[in-house]
């Protein structure tokens, strides 16, 4: 583990691979060490960075509520600091937001971007869910909102595939969970992003990747995306949900890998 001061706070990280650099960004609630199945695929390729948001992993967890533009400030800072001018960036969920407002604010900083489970702007639907995430979270044991994420997050064939894998990530969260303060204060962050009117700006090519089984995201985010960007192209998984990168592991990382080859 290493750590570098950016944005006025630590910011946990590890690197792994050689080639051009690829700056990894986790979704809500998730540290760095969830990208360990794609890490293992890319950095044949890449310098990969895996990086923890504010609030998670070993990262420090200032006082919130939270903003994706700010996250993204933490993500250039880290850039910043070990020396790197610009990267390919890839982010699940909220962290393909905060890869959205790093393009956006920092353009000559993003090579080109992988959009994972993401969106532009929520509505009423996408909002109440982050709302009650948050809500949930404050009332419910670690490993009963494991199971409950869970459940909303992975398409019902794979959650029975995966039931041992999953029922040991509810122990796990019982027995290191993130604290309270920090999880709504990403969940705001989530609730709150909005780029859709301003994706027109980003001008680099993208990758957006999704579960047309998604519940959580719905495939719609995706769509809306894609229609704004310039320079996007859709990859859809069938039968899968909002992690369709674990549910259809291959496939997921050899597209993306692709993608990043060809640019």
């Amino acid at each position: 583990m290493l750590v570098i001061l950016a944005d006025s706070i630590r910011i946990g990280y590890d690197e792994t691979g050689q080639g051009e650099p690829l700056l990894l960004i986790m979704g809500l609630g998730a540290d760095r060490t969830l990208w360990e199945d794609h890490v293992a695929c890319w950095q044949q390729s890449y310098r990969c960075i895996l990086m923890d948001n504010r609030g998670a992993g070993e990262s420090d967890c200032p006082p919130g509520p939270y903003t994706t533009q700010q996250m993204a400030q933490d993500a250039l800072g880290l850039l910043d600091g070990l020396g790197v001018d610009s990267a390919h960036v890839a982010g699940i969920s909220m962290g393909g937001a905060v890869a959205q407002e790093m393009a956006l604010q920092q353009p000559e900083s993003v090579r080109s971007l992988v959009l994972i489970s993401s969106w532009a702007r929520l509505g009423c639907y996408g909002r109440a869910v982050f709302e009650m995430l948050a809500r949930m979270r404050a009332v419910a044991s670690p490993s009963a909102f494991a199971q409950l994420l869970q459940l909303w997050i992975y398409a019902p064939p794979h959650y029975d595939a995966q039931l041992e894998e999953l029922v040991q990530g509810q122990r796990d969260a019982e027995e290191n969970p993130m604290p309270l303060a920090a999880f709504a204060a990403q969940c705001r962050a989530c609730a709150d992003h909005d780029t859709l009117d301003r994706l027109e700006r980003i001008g680099i090519p993208t990758l957006i990747t999704a579960g047309e089984a998604d519940i959580f995201t719905p495939i719609d985010l995706a769509w809306a995306m894609d229609a704004r960007l310039p320079e996007s192209t859709v990859a859809t998984f069938p039968g899968c949900g909002h992690v369709h990168h674990w549910e259809d592991l291959d496939r997921f990382n050899r597209t993306v890998h692709e993608f990043l080859l060809s640019h």
